[in-house]
């Protein structure tokens, strides 16, 4: 069979959870949205439980090589904390819970405050876990290393009789590759665009601002492909990482065949400016717009985004001004088709957008059974 890798996005409502399927077999899930309705066939919205357990059984395997969560709102690890197996307490574990083989997290994640009446709430579980796993020095990857943190675990590690650099090569900066994956032998690497320490100088953080985001280079044969997987990033974010990524001569970790654009669809993502009809993006973040190869595809991890006069005056995403923005820059670069996840093939049923990496590109294909080969849909017009 062609070496193939694979990309999944799955039909969450307004939420993130997507896949990477190497070719070799290794697994990344990035973020986690189960809705707890999800479960009733009277919902568009997938049982991402019961299908993300169909997709291991056929792997015949019960873990993820890794599980990236790209911050700690609801929309993101929603569930989480009833799938996966935690390692930090008893109760989290067994019953067919889903194992983690390496977690990766925001410095944000392990530094989340919370009151005594939130200590049940996903956030802070995941936050015991990831203060576990680091603890331990295994099955974790952090993402920045801001002074609060340090402050947090050097006193941990001297309490263990530890130095305190023992957990240093569990911390990956900015403008750095992901340790554990190569272009040679995985056929894919991670490349960190964000977060920053300067996300953190003020004691303070904000989620999205602090969200992982990465370039996802993968190899067949000869040629390479680029995916964006960002968090919920703001425009502010996104300039800073086209600014930083051009001043270190990075720019070609800005181009993309792939792009999982922030926050739903939200116009904030493009501009503190709505418009009344389109959204006007801030000239860094059209920069990013612009590195779309020939060919690229958009996918809006949302709910449908219609265009109909209500639309335009609808105050949370998606914003049909922001699909028109994305739909005009990707027909500049001669793009393929801007994809909703909730809209695939329809919005009362959708399917999770799959798509294939080989040889001769990225495509958009639809599987017909889980653990079937995927059958390459009609080629879309390449306007998109």
């Amino acid at each position: 069979m062609p070496e193939k890798h694979q990309i999944i996005f799955y039909p969450v409502g307004n939420g993130d959870t997507s896949q990477l399927v190497l070719s070799q077999g290794r697994r990344v899930l990035f973020d986690f949205c189960h809705r707890k309705k999800a479960d009733s066939e009277e919902l568009p919205e997938i049982d991402l439980k019961k299908r993300l357990k169909e997709e291991l059984d056929a792997a015949e395997r019960d873990y993820f090589d890794v599980v990236a969560f790209t911050h700690a709102d609801a929309d993101h690890i929603q569930g989480s904390t009833e799938f996966f197996e935690l390692q930090h307490a008893a109760k989290y574990q067994g019953a067919g819970r889903i194992k983690i083989r390496q977690l990766w997290v925001p410095a944000a994640m392990i530094l989340e405050s919370a009151s005594h009446d939130k200590q049940s709430e996903e956030f802070v579980i995941l936050r015991q876990e990831a203060r576990h796993r680091l603890l331990e020095g295994k099955g974790i990857l952090v993402f920045s290393k801001p002074q609060a943190l340090v402050d947090w675990l050097v006193p941990k590690l001297k309490e263990r009789g530890e130095a305190a650099n023992a957990r240093d090569h569990l911390f990956i900066d900015a403008g750095k590759l992901v340790p554990g994956f190569s272009l040679s032998a995985d056929g894919a690497e991670f490349f960190c665009h964000s977060p920053f320490v300067k996300h953190y100088e003020n004691g303070d953080f904000i989620r999205n601002s602090a969200a992982l985001v990465f370039n996802v280079r993968l190899s067949v044969g000869t040629s390479t492909f680029d995916y964006l997987e960002v968090g919920d990033a703001h425009w502010e974010d996104l300039e800073d990482i086209v600014s930083i990524t051009k001043f270190h001569k990075n720019d070609d970790r800005l181009a993309w065949d792939l792009i999982n654009i922030p926050h739903h669809c939200s116009y904030l993502s493009l501009s503190d400016d709505k418009d009344e009809k389109e959204t006007k993006p801030k000239p860094l973040v059209k920069e990013l717009l612009l590195a779309g190869k020939r060919d690229s595809y958009i996918v809006s991890c949302s709910k449908p985004v219609v265009d109909v006069k209500d639309s335009y005056g609808q105050i949370q995403p998606p914003h049909i001004q922001a699909r028109k923005a994305y739909e005009r820059y990707l027909k500049e670069v001669k793009g393929r088709k801007f994809l909703v996840t909730m809209e695939e093939p329809n919005a009362t049923k959708p399917e999770p957008l799959v798509f294939d990496v080989t040889a001769s590109g990225v495509s958009w294909t639809k599987t017909a059974l889980i653990g079937a080969p995927a059958i390459v849909a009609n080629r879309p017009s390449r306007a998109g």
